[in-house]
């Protein structure tokens, strides 16, 4: 076994939308687990949305990402050494590894993968961190009842595409809106949406609100938000009274930088002016908070993902590499389904 592994790291800070130039791919040793550690060779690792927020030099939930460091990832791969009693060499586990080929992790900060029921790839998607983001958000603070409506963009993501089947199964008309006529047929006919809206074909908020409002004829009463920007501005007035909006990520936003002081789009008193008078419950969360109900999580949809009850879609980059075209080709909209990298 070669005694180097691969990782890519952050060479500078964005202005704007990240390029080539902010990520370099360098060569290291590789790491030897310590004491109640582990040494696992990643075979795939996730692309996420959150990765571009770590980016900035700015105050958020978690600290950025140093010039220089490792970019962040989940990853899951074989476990090579390990000095714990939990682990042995031949398992599956997933971490946060980084972009790399390689990594250490102590044990307790590892998941083991069963590979024998659904692909290991699941544990990046649709029943790693993205979907479990879509399920939490959805029933925990949606509070969905049967007959409402619910509305989600990035429909055909890991995320969306995980509300709006959680949302069909309780009943609840799913209405999404992806970019493009392909992520939209992707929506209906493989996740079960009763519609979908392509937002690129729509010139201005105020023609996507009125298609909303077409297709919502009752309003919409759940608004899971992942992407802010025109989507939000077409939502809002479209709210029904004491609708619920949870906040999972607001990515049109994500390239204004730091708290997004530079983005466009709707004014602050008219958003919260429709908060105000709709009684509408508008509840941001950060999912790291939330691991508690991991395994509830698992315990309903893992079997529901082997059955084929939940469907899911992986759009996989070929080598570490290339994963700084995939990840900034991911943020304009590029990938259809859940964004990984196969390492190796």
């Amino acid at each position: 076994m070669s005694d180097k592994m691969y990782r890519v790291a952050l060479a500078s800070r964005p202005d704007g939308a990240p390029v080539p130039a902010n990520f370099s791919y360098e060569a290291a040793d590789i790491p030897t687990p310590g004491e109640g550690e582990v040494l696992v060779r990643v075979h795939y690792m996730s692309l996420d949305p959150y990765m571009r927020g770590r980016m900035d030099d700015a105050e958020s939930y978690a600290a950025p990402v140093p010039l220089g460091g490792t970019m962040e990832a989940g990853g899951v791969g074989e476990v090579i050494a390990s000095n714990s009693p939990d682990f042995e060499p031949g398992d599956f586990a997933f971490g946060m590894f980084g972009w790399a080929t390689h990594g250490v992790q102590p044990a307790k900060m590892l998941r083991k993968v069963d590979q024998t029921q659904v692909p290991i790839t699941t544990s990046l998607g649709v029943l790693g961190m993205p979907g479990f983001t879509g399920w939490y958000g959805f029933t925990q603070i949606g509070k969905p009842k049967a007959g409402e409506t619910l509305v989600v963009a990035a429909a055909t993501g890991p995320v969306g595409s995980m509300v709006g089947q959680v949302a069909k199964s309780l009943g609840l008309r799913a209405v999404g809106i992806a970019g493009g006529a392909d992520k939209c047929k992707l929506a209906v006919e493989k996740f079960g949406f009763d519609a979908c809206l392509d937002h690129r074909a729509y010139g201005s908020a105020k023609d996507l609100r009125a298609a909303l409002k077409a297709e919502c004829p009752d309003g919409i009463d759940i608004y899971f938000e992942n992407v802010g920007g025109m989507v939000l501005e077409a939502v809002l007035p479209n709210m029904n009274r004491f609708g619920r909006i949870p906040i999972c990520g607001i990515i049109a936003w994500y390239d204004a930088g730091g708290l997004g002081e530079g983005a466009q789009g709707l004014s602050g008193p008219k958003i919260w002016r429709t908060i105000l008078v709709k009684h509408l419950l508008v509840n941001g969360f950060i999912i790291s908070n939330h691991w508690n109900l991991y395994n509830q999580f698992l315990s309903e949809i893992a079997p529901k993902v082997a059955s084929g009850e939940v469907a899911y879609v992986e759009d996989v980059a070929e080598g570490l590499e290339n994963a700084p075209a995939a990840f900034m080709s991911m943020l304009k909209g590029g990938n259809m389904g859940k964004q990984i990298v196969k390492v190796i």
